[in-house]
């Protein structure tokens, strides 16, 4: 098949990928994303807007990635139907005593390790309502937590390759190992996040202020101690596993199939549930971005990036790379910034400057509501609880969030780089 290059190819790839994004972002009549963005992979391949080869090659780098993902979410499920969710939120209830500045902290601590751990969406999903429960047992208002819920799930997603789809994606052309990767981010990470938490201090001072209920009503939930247990071996699994060349999907599948087995059998888990949890149309929404993506790629957006994106890993370098990032992401959503990204860097970049992008794909999108999905699905939640956030708040909170912590986490990641003596 005749690929066809040109302004007229490139403009419909544009076209094509922004249609699908929008249809992700509204999703009319609560249609899954696959819905556009399959058709939109067809074209691309009918039009020859890119080879068949360059998208098959680019499909199967992605299968790996894209299982992880399916097992991620699954395992997620599991975990929340052990009741580990509903046991964090009375600990933060009990441990916060009432007070909303405690609260926020706790909070804090626990999406950072939830997005770190179990993903971003996690958060988002099984986390946010939690929160939000907590925050009106204690009688205290719900805002700042549940806001730290949406930027701590961008924001805290940059510490493990498996916090987020974008590191996955990213992993491999660092040419790191997970605990190299984790001890490069380990700094940026508290970093960044520790200037979240200056700024919702200050941002929320009104809603922070009095003081809830300090002793929650009810009994005090049973630790979900097997569940924990499965968690800890599924994070220490992720460490030994890469020493060995074994890629994580293996790990989560097995902490997600000891679960499932034991949530079937106490018939608390059924198997359908198992198999909607891992969100096949999903898992297909993200091939078929890909293989749009593949199209812009290779058209103008391309070459522009690979013109602009700086190769040298010193302290200006990282800035401008995380800050095209950043940018490329509250245009496009950070799944396709990163897609795009990836070859602009070339076939072997220095692993500073891709984890610089990904510090860009991953706190940028506090900036906007289409710079991640997660973001959406987060809006929408909120919404079934009655409570809409406003743009307006939204966006005010981004400005005076991202850019600090991103040049923070950048310097971090600078320093970090100096002493792994990882800076050429």
């Amino acid at each position: 098949m005749r690929v066809h290059n040109g302004p007229a190819a490139e403009v419909i790839s544009v076209v094509l990928l922004l249609a699908v994004l929008a249809f992700a972002v509204v999703r009319p009549k609560g249609l899954p994303e696959a819905v556009a963005a399959v058709p939109a992979a067809g074209i691309v391949l009918l039009a020859g807007l890119a080879s068949p080869a360059a998208v098959w090659a680019r499909v199967l780098q992605l299968l790996p990635t894209v299982a992880f993902l399916a097992a991620i979410l699954v395992l997620a499920h599991l975990v929340d139907s052990e009741g580990v969710f509903d046991w964090l939120g009375s600990r933060l209830a009990v441990a916060a005593r009432g007070n909303s500045h405690r609260l926020l902290v706790l909070t804090f601590a626990a999406a950072a390790g939830t997005t770190a751990v179990l993903s971003l969406d996690a958060t988002v999903v099984l986390l946010t309502p939690v929160v939000f429960a907590t925050a009106s047992t204690l009688r205290v208002r719900a805002k700042p937590h549940v806001y730290a819920c949406t930027h701590l799930a961008n924001s805290a997603s940059t510490l493990l390759p498996v916090s987020n789809l974008t590191n996955l994606l990213a992993f491999g052309a660092t040419g790191l190992s997970f605990l190299a990767f984790s001890g490069l981010m380990v700094l940026p990470w508290l970093v960044s996040i520790a200037v979240e938490l200056g700024v919702f201090w200050w941002f929320f001072a009104a809603d922070l202020g009095g003081v809830g209920v300090a002793e929650p009503a009810g009994p005090a939930r049973k630790t979900p101690v097997f569940a924990l247990v499965v968690l800890a071996a599924v994070l220490v699994g992720f460490g030994v596993t890469s020493l060995v060349g074994l890629a994580p999907v293996w790990v989560a599948a097995a902490g997600a199939l000891v679960l499932a087995v034991r949530g079937i059998r106490a018939k608390r888990v059924k198997v359908r549930a198992v198999v909607v949890e891992a969100a096949p149309l999903f898992l297909l929404f993200v091939l078929g971005l890909a293989v749009v993506v593949q199209a812009v790629a290779a058209g103008g957006l391309g070459r522009v990036l690979a013109a602009i994106v700086p190769g040298s890993p010193g302290l200006v370098g990282l800035l401008a790379a995380a800050g095209i990032a950043a940018l490329l992401a509250n245009v496009v959503n950070n799944l396709p910034a990163v897609l795009v990204l990836l070859p602009a860097l070339g076939a072997h970049p220095a692993p500073g400057i891709v984890l610089a992008v990904l510090l860009g794909v991953n706190l940028g999108p506090n900036l906007s509501y289409v710079g991640s999905l997660a973001t959406l699905l987060w809006r929408r939640i909120l919404a079934g609880k009655g409570m809409v956030p406003t743009l307006r708040e939204f966006v005010r909170l981004g400005a005076l969030t991202v850019p600090v912590s991103l040049v923070a986490g950048v310097v971090a990641l600078w320093v970090g780089l100096l002493v792994a003596g990882s800076t050429r």
